[in-house]
């Protein structure tokens, strides 16, 4: 940290100094990696909105070049069994303001380490049929993989992840380190198995998903009884109850541990958070995490082996205050910084 300075010393050094000038090595570090030269960056509030701000390049499909990380929107609601209104998601957290570029806990820039871009919502043929949408999910991802581009999605609801799962899983199932009020492990409901309480069922069943290497975090309300799939699969399933028990360093050293070294999934839902903080998603459950909690447990997973990841079950409509979106956009952040570091480590 800088060393304490008087006031005449203050006056010395910062009296004329510019916002974009530091002098302690490691903060000069970051400043030079966010401003480049000089002080002008453009303000939060200009511009055409993307996700984090990265550069908009919806042209890039299908090859997807020049590029390490893909942000993308899943405006998909066809899966939800109470509230709809999540297909509004990546809007919303395009909307957001002001998030990024520096993580001071992880102290990281993860554009100086990736490149990144914003490429758009996935295209959907239909916006009526779930299992042909699924299909336009999993082929825009699978061009992202056969790129070598690391897909982060926004959507959408949580059905949205079977898909990707399929894309990401093909070659070899993933872990998975998921973050949620419900294990979307489901059956089928009313002769559909592709709604969002159970995309974790059927991606494991498809082969593209190691339940071994999958922890669920959060878990609470009233539909335990719907989950008997993740105990009888082998997942590690954590309640929010024991989240409060087992401390963030708890949680974090047994989602590291189940996850390993290998190719690893992360999923959040925004209902893993407490209504307190995120009511606006289609089934909130009281009793949730703090935002404090959910970004604390996501820093911890810095080094893992990361392949992709989503922020799902956004509904801006249910929420006047803007909250939600604001946790999403910061959430999204972290997978990216999450992201980037794997890239970095896979590429040592």
């Amino acid at each position: 940290m800088p060393e304490i300075l008087s006031l005449d010393e203050l006056r010395k050094r910062y009296l004329n100094s510019s916002g974009g000038e530091m002098f302690d090595e490691e903060f000069r570090k970051v400043a030079e990696l966010v401003f480049g030269d000089g002080d002008s960056r453009q303000a939060p509030y200009c511009g055409l909105p993307t996700l984090l701000k990265a550069p908009y390049r919806p042209d890039a499909a299908p090859n997807f070049t020049d590029m390490d990380i893909a942000l993308f929107g899943i405006p998909m609601d066809l899966g939800v069994t109470n509230r709809s209104g999540a297909r509004f998601g990546p809007r919303a957290v395009r909307n957001v303001d002001r998030v990024g570029p520096y993580n001071h806990v992880l102290r990281a820039v993860p554009t100086a380490n990736a490149r990144v871009a914003d490429v758009g919502d996935v295209p959907f043929k239909s916006r009526f049929d779930l299992a042909a949408s699924h299909q336009d999910i999993e082929q825009f991802v699978h061009r992202l993989i056969r790129a070598g581009v690391v897909p982060l999605g926004v959507g959408g609801d949580h059905s949205v992840s079977l898909p990707i799962l399929r894309a990401i899983g093909r070659q070899r199932p993933v872990g998975m380190i998921h973050i949620d009020a419900h294990c979307d492990t489901g059956g089928s409901f009313e002769g559909c198995k592709f709604h969002h309480g159970g995309p974790f069922r059927q991606a494991v069943l498809d082969g593209v998903l190691d339940p071994r290497r999958t922890i669920q975090i959060g878990i609470r309300g009233n539909s335990e009884y719907l989950w008997e799939f993740s105990y009888a699969s082998g997942m590690t399933v954590i309640h929010a109850e024991e989240v409060a028990d087992l401390g963030a360093r708890g949680v974090i050293a047994k989602a590291r541990e189940i996850a390993g070294s290998a190719p690893t999934y992360v999923s959040f839902d925004v209902d893993s958070l407490d209504p307190a903080f995120a009511p606006g998603t289609g089934t909130p459950e009281v009793g949730g995490l703090t935002s404090a909690q959910a970004l604390g447990i996501l820093r911890g997973l810095s080094g893992l082996n990361i392949v992709g990841g989503d922020v799902v079950e956004i509904a801006p409509q249910y929420d006047p205050t803007s909250n939600t979106a604001q946790i999403a956009a910061q959430v999204l952040f972290e997978l990216l910084c999450l992201a980037a570091e794997a890239i970095k480590v896979r590429a040592s």
